[in-house]
Order: C-alpha cells, then structure tokens, then sequence
C-alpha cells in the first residue's frame, strides 16, 4: 500500500506523484499543438473514510513503516491492552505480640503448700476448741458442774446416798457433799486451783474407789488427765497424807486410774 511521509509541517504526504485533477489538465496532443480541447474530468476515486479508531491505526502503522524506512532510532511504539494484576495488594497483618511465659520456682509451690497447711491446721484447731466447747457447755453448763451420788457410809440410809457436786468456779474447784441427801449437813472441800487461759472452763467430775484398802470408797477428782484423792476418813474426806502418796499412785496406776 502507498506510503506516506511526513512533511515538515508536521502532516503526512503521499509518495505518488501529483497528478491534477481540475481544468489544469491537457492532454499530449494538445501540449503538441498547443490547442486545448475540452475533455471530460473525472474525479479520482478517494480512499473510503474509515472510522476515527481506524484512521489513527492506519496513520500510527505509517508513522511506523516511514520511521523503519529511514532507519530512524527512535523505538516502535507498541500499545497494549491493561491487563488486571496478578497479585493483591499486600495487606499489612497486625502484628502479634508474644508474651513472655513466666514460669515459678518449685519451691514457690511448696512454700504455698505448707502455709496451705498450717492454715488448715489452724482454722482445724479452731473448730476442733469451739466443738469441744460447745460440747461442754451443753453437759457441764456455765460454771462447769459435774454432779453424783454414791454410797461414802457418811449418815445413809437403804435408798439414800449422798449427793456430791463438782464445781469449777473461776478456776477453782469446790466440792460440795450432801451426807445422805441432807443439805443441813452439807460440807464443802476445797480442791485445787487451775491456771491458764479458760481455766473457768474446764470440767470437772468425781469417781469413788477404795485406795487404800480400808473398805471405804475414797473420793477421786478428775480434770484434765489429772488425779487427785481425798480419803474417806472418820466421817469426811480429807488430802493425801505425805506417807500415802506413794502408795496410792501405785494403786492407781496399776488399775488404770
């Protein structure tokens, strides 16, 4: 197809030849002869009009042909359908912190276990006091009381023992006896002091048993896994004399008093 070449202008020009195609036109004769004689003018066909898309397909691939054929360095240019990227863009993801594990010593735990334990043994002992205490107040009261009767052979009758009461009255025990169930003869003995804190509180009971071997029961104070005898003698009781202690802590140990 015809080439065409760029003007310096700036618009393209064709390779043909220039050919007139008005009333300028003669024909060889008459350039002989010099005669000019009218002749039919036909226009010459033109290039059909194509699209303004195709027109500057057409004027680029001329632009590029010209370009090649005076060997021109500048480049072809080429165009080219966008295309969709390959990739996504890169999300930037939130970075996650790591903590750092802490991590106990051993002994830690057994520290924790052993105060776990004494805090046990502690709020155990607690309730173990407040049970036993609670007990007591409902067997023995406030004062402690403890009360009995036995046959001592001090003024009874067939159906008729004495009547005996143990009493811890602000740590201090009191025994209080009625011979033969006669409060108008009633005798009180003195036992022994007790220290300490909820020294009111501790019971205090009697038991009656022949310690000595002279037929008589004798009375005997109990409190706190402690003993303390009192031997019926002339009608009453009375303590221990020096010479009798011995012998009647070997009684009392062989019978598991």
């Amino acid at each position: 197809m015809p080439t065409l070449e760029k003007t310096d202008g700036g618009l393209p020009r064709s390779a043909l030849r220039y050919r007139p195609t008005t009333a300028d036109a003669i024909t060889v004769d008459e350039y002989v002869t010099g005669a000019k004689t009218p002749v039919l003018q036909v226009s010459r066909a033109s290039r059909l009009r194509q699209p303004q898309a195709v027109d500057d397909a057409v004027e680029q691939d001329d632009s590029d042909v010209a370009e090649m054929g005076r060997g021109s360095a500048t480049a072809t240019r080429v165009r080219r359908a966008p295309t969709m990227p390959t990739t996504l863009p890169h999300t930037p993801q939130p970075k996650q912190t790591t903590r750092r594990s802490f991590r106990l010593h051993p002994l830690f735990f057994l520290g924790v276990g052993m105060l776990a334990t004494l805090a046990l043994i502690a709020v155990l002992s607690i309730v173990t006091s407040w049970f036993a205490t609670t007990l007591d107040d409902l067997r023995y009261g406030r004062p402690r009381t403890f009360q009995i009767d036995a046959y001592v052979g001090h003024n009874e009758a067939p159906g008729m023992p004495s009547h005996f009461l143990a009493v811890n009255l602000h740590g201090r025990i009191e025994i209080i006896e009625l011979p033969g169930g006669d409060a108008s003869h009633a005798r009180i003995y003195i036992g022994p002091q007790l220290y300490g804190s909820d020294a009111d509180l501790i019971p205090v009971t009697l038991s009656f048993i022949d310690v000595n071997g002279d037929h008589k029961p004798d009375m005997i104070i109990n409190f706190q896994g402690t003993q303390v005898v009192f031997i019926n003698d002339q009608g009453g009781f009375r303590p221990l004399r020096p010479e009798e202690r011995n012998p009647v802590e070997q009684f009392l140990q062989h019978h598991g008093q």
